[in-house]
């Protein structure tokens, strides 16, 4: 008879976790559409931006403190994890990766500075290399301006040489089922296209964006559309 009530008070147990996992599933998907819908909502003024980068960068005479490349003997590395587990190898394959890129820039005598954004890549990292920034509860509440305040410092201290080139490692979203791990130089801004954005310009569109005419002057605008460029992919 006890052994009845056993079973039956860990069926009760199971029901109620049950109910449990399902509102956290149902709060996660809310979650999930509202972020996915942000990204691609946020995709077109990226794309844009950098449609315009790209024809000032077919220019002659352009230049910008931030386009300058140097060599690199410091840079800095932002790896962006969750807050949370409990989602497959989400995390644990960007840490992998940027292991991979922390070893490599070692071998090149190249110092390393470590941003890290999402609680689980400080606890991983903590423990293994030394992190200068956690930007803790970012993720809980991203907005745009927080991210700029984060941008601005970034571009302070590129343009001081403090800093040769800014890195960010992260999970590229694809669909809710597919990301890509990525990792991308942020600055200084490259004058390749990247595949994301060439793939949504029509045939023949990249090379008319050469024929532009930019007012005020192709030097105001790229002292306003190069670090707004930079926080839109930091965003």
């Amino acid at each position: 008879m006890a052994d009845l009530k056993a079973i039956k008070k860990r069926i009760g147990s199971v029901q109620n976790t049950r109910q449990i996992t399902r509102a956290m599933k149902l709060v996660a998907a809310a979650k999930l559409r509202r972020a996915q819908e942000a990204i691609l909502a946020s995709r077109p003024y990226a794309y844009r931006i950098y449609s315009i980068l790209f024809g000032l960068f077919k220019q002659e005479g352009i230049s910008h403190p931030l386009l300058v490349e140097r060599p690199e003997k410091k840079v800095r590395l932002i790896v962006l994890a969750g807050d949370r587990g409990l989602c497959g190898s989400f995390n644990a394959n960007i840490f992998k990766e940027a292991q991979k890129f922390l070893k490599a820039k070692k071998a090149e005598n190249v110092e390393v500075v470590l941003d890290v954004i999402g609680k689980r890549a400080y606890d991983f990292f903590r423990k293994r290399y030394p992190v200068a920034t956690h930007h803790e509860g970012l993720l809980a509440k991203v907005t745009f301006a927080r991210v700029g305040e984060i941008a601005n410092e970034l571009l302070e201290a590129f343009k001081k040489e403090e800093l040769d080139a800014i890195y960010i490692i992260y999970n590229e979203f694809k669909s809710a089922i597919s990301q890509t791990i990525t990792t991308e130089r942020l600055i200084p801004i490259s004058d390749e296209v990247p595949e994301g954005v060439a793939g949504i310009w029509a045939a023949g569109e990249m090379e008319g964006m050469t024929n532009y005419i930019f007012e005020p002057g192709k030097e105001a605008i790229l002292e306003e559309i190069v670090p707004r460029h930079f926080r839109m992919q930091l965003f």
